[in-house]
């Protein structure tokens, strides 16, 4: 279960019960949501939108802290993630997961964990003719269509029987256990120290690079349609995983600890200098330089502990635990530097990602953020939210919205942006049973892929070809992209990414982080990472709120240290509580009924509890009447702003539940799960229109399709009722 007491720790208050138990009776007057998934494109259909096919541009590269292609022209991915045997479905699920990805704009696909299964008989090296033959049908298609793809093909490499002959201790591996199951059988966390176990995973990697995809006629190395290759997801050498994985482990034991002994070796002539530098107690009995074998016992807990406690005792952080980090460290981006020599010995030119997870607080967190930073763009997860476990069950969750506190949640993720790497967030979702879902998506878009910079999104996760039945997966899955309150929201946020139109903020806050200061326990900073297993978040002197007013970043050299610009302070009004962006485009309203504008010549949006505030745009003037809402107002085309484009795309959404489902009357509890349909609460919208030409309101039906029902509209006034209209899409258009 997530770690509550930690959560309310990073300062995530509650919004009064007044705001959050809107409706005594919530589900009275909603209506079901219904589409027929109808990939047809409608009004609000984007698949025109992506440049066919997707690498003609030349593979994605680093170029400072962007992604561009290799003729020079700039990308932002915004996609979503499917995992595992979903990744290589029949030819017709996979066509309909390429029609309706293309019509809702998604422009890239992380492929996730999709090695577990259909290997060639004994190998784990080798993937079979079946997963191939699908494999390579599903990604042409999305070539086809201009949507990119990227590998998470590593969680964990399953060994099999064989690697047998080639390995220190196989049936060590081959039997480990992991408090998470999936991970049981896997080189997890002892791939990062043990060459025997890294080359299976290089060799997996190397052998799929060189597959040639029968209907393309191009090695995987050679597709610049393969956006990213991702070296493992969510581990590294520094997770406490680690320690339980040795335990069953002596072998590989053994080996970390004659290659640590190794290390400090170079460093101490004997024992007894080894004894007086760390204090003879961090030196248990049986080890040391002459045994040949010391423990560096592997566990950011443990050194983020220290970190937190010499900071509290003030005092130096002690040399066995720094020596420990450094040899990690070292270990780690060795590791890393083999594999992506081998990924680029095949001639491969893309992307590359080390892992996506954090390493606790203080210096282990910095050298392992280093560590991805040497072999390419920085990539991280988080999410917000949820309650216990992966499934939809009645239980305590985590009630409050990200927007009761600025920078807080899936965005305060960014804090570990450094400035000249592009920056990516690979997996990220707002949970159920949480309320307000409908959230994460705009945020996402406007602040982080807008003001934050970042170059790539991955919602996580979007397994179901359209959207699905109910609230969760079938089956119970609470990691649901498929839903009105995310990929329903994309028909506009998509076009906002697009067209660039949230400017990247000034740097405002940059902590300098100086490697040899690390190494002697010295940040130059106060900071610390708290996580609940999926759910993080950073705090420190730098406050994630600078996030809701400009870049934040880390940014690695000569120096350690934080700035913060002096226009912070002019950008935060602490008595209206609002903190506005350095852009002028967005604003951040954090008082009792917290919500966020957005005012760019192409997309105006309100997201969140604005009711009865009315906003005033230039083009168009809205007032909601829900008390919790998402109102997106965006220009159809790609570049005829909304003040005389001749059409516009009203999104409109509020709460969405299951039938039936049911809460405690403080609304942190969830009583019962429900049933499909999903119902959506309707919302009510008022509507003045500054610009000239005639408006006419056509509702929309789910799949995004014109009706033949008006909105009428008078002296350029109109209502938009979602009870009357049972509408999330409204098409806008100008005599």
């Amino acid at each position: 279960m997530f770690d509550f007491k930690r959560l309310w720790l990073c300062g995530l208050t509650l919004l009064p019960a007044a705001v959050l138990a809107q409706n005594p009776d919530p589900q009275t007057g909603w209506f079901a949501f219904s589409p027929k998934n109808d990939f047809r494109p409608g009004a609000i259909g984007l698949a025109h939108w992506l440049p066919r096919p997707a690498g003609q541009h030349g593979f994605a590269q680093m170029q400072a802290d962007r992604i561009v292609f290799e003729n020079g022209t700039p990308v932002k991915f915004w996609g979503v993630n499917i995992g595992d045997r979903a990744c290589y479905p029949p030819a017709a699920r996979a066509d309909s997961l390429v029609n309706y990805w293309a019509k809702y704009g998604i422009n890239a696909v992380r492929f996730h964990k999709m090695t577990w299964h259909q290997r060639q008989g004994d190998s784990s090296t080798v993937m079979n003719q079946f997963f191939w033959e699908r494999f390579d049908y599903f990604q042409t298609q999305l070539r086809q269509r201009g949507i990119y793809y990227g590998w998470s093909h590593i969680y964990g490499h399953r060994v099999a029987p064989a690697d047998s002959s080639r390995l220190l201790a196989y049936s060590e591996v081959r039997n480990l256990k992991y408090p998470w199951a999936h991970l049981n059988g896997t080189t997890s966390s002892l791939v990062n120290f043990a060459p025997d176990l890294q080359e299976l995973s290089i060799e997996l990697t190397v052998n799929m690079l060189n597959h040639r995809n029968q209907a393309t006629g191009l090695r995987y190395a050679d597709d610049p349609a393969l956006a990213f290759v991702e070296l493992q997801n969510e581990d590294n050498i520094f997770w406490s995983a680690i320690g339980e994985s040795l335990k069953q482990a002596p072998t590989y034991r053994r080996l970390l600890g004659r290659q640590f002994a190794a290390w400090l070796a170079r460093r101490y002539p004997n024992d007894a200098a080894l004894r007086a530098a760390w204090g003879a107690e961090h030196l248990p009995a049986g080890e040391g330089l002459a045994a040949g074998e010391v423990s560096p016992a592997p566990n950011h807990g443990l050194f983020g502990w220290e970190y937190e406690t010499a900071l509290k005792e003030n005092r130096p952080m002690r040399r066995h635990i720094l020596d420990k980090i450094a040899f990690l460290y070292q270990t780690q981006a060795e590791f890393y530097a083999r594999f992506a020599k081998a990924i680029r010995a095949t001639g491969y030119r893309g992307l590359i990602v080390g892992s996506c997870w954090q390493a606790g607080s203080g210096p282990s967190h910095f050298f392992n953020l280093h560590a991805d930073y040497q072999v390419g763009i920085i990539d991280r997860h988080n999410y917000y939210g949820g309650g216990g476990g992966h499934t939809l069950k009645p239980g305590r969750f985590q009630s409050a919205p990200m927007l009761a506190q600025p920078g807080s949640g899936l965005l305060s993720t960014s804090l570990q942006q450094v400035a000249d790497r592009p920056f990516a967030f690979s997996e990220w979702m707002s949970l159920i049973p949480n309320e307000y879902t409908a959230e994460a998506p705009p945020l996402m878009a406007l602040y982080g892929m807008g003001l934050q910079g970042w170059d790539a999104s991955f919602h996580f996760s979007a397994n179901w070809p359209g959207f699905t039945p109910g609230l969760a997966l079938p089956g119970g899955n609470i990691y649901n992209a498929d839903s009105p309150s995310q990929i329903g929201l994309y028909p506009a946020l998509a076009r906002l990414v697009y067209r660039g139109e949230i400017t990247e903020g000034a740097t405002l806050a940059t902590r300098r982080v100086n490697l040899d200061s690390l190494a002697q326990g010295r940040v130059g900073f106060t900071e610390r990472v708290v996580q609940g297993y999926d759910v993080k978040s950073i705090e420190g002197e730098v406050s994630p709120r600078t996030l809701a007013a400009g870049r934040n970043v880390v940014a690695f050299g000569n120096q350690a240290g934080s700035e913060q610009s002096p226009q912070l302070t002019t950008l935060i009004d602490e008595t209206a509580k609002i903190i506005r962006s350095n852009t002028g485009q967005l604003a951040w309203h954090y008082g009792e009924r917290p919500y966020v504008t957005a005012n760019t010549p192409f997309t105006k949006a309100v997201v969140g509890f604005a009711q009865g505030r009315p906003q005033a745009f230039a083009e168009v003037e809205l007032e909601l009447a829900t008390p919790f809402a998402v109102v997106l107002v965006t220009a159809t085309d790609q570049a005829a702003p909304l003040a005389t484009a001749r059409q516009w795309l009203v999104t409109v959404l509020a709460r969405s539940q299951n039938t039936g489902m049911a809460f405690n009357p403080a609304r942190d509890t969830l009583l019962a799960v429900g049933r499909p349909p999903l119902l959506l609460e309707p919302v009510d919208l008022a509507l003045k229109f500054n610009r000239p030409g005639r408006p006419r309101i056509t509702v929309l039906d789910h799949d995004g399709l014109p009706t033949p029902r008006q909105v009428p509209v008078r002296n350029g006034r109109a209502r938009l009722q979602g009870q009357r209209d049972q509408a999330l899409y409204y098409l806008v258009e100008f005599d």
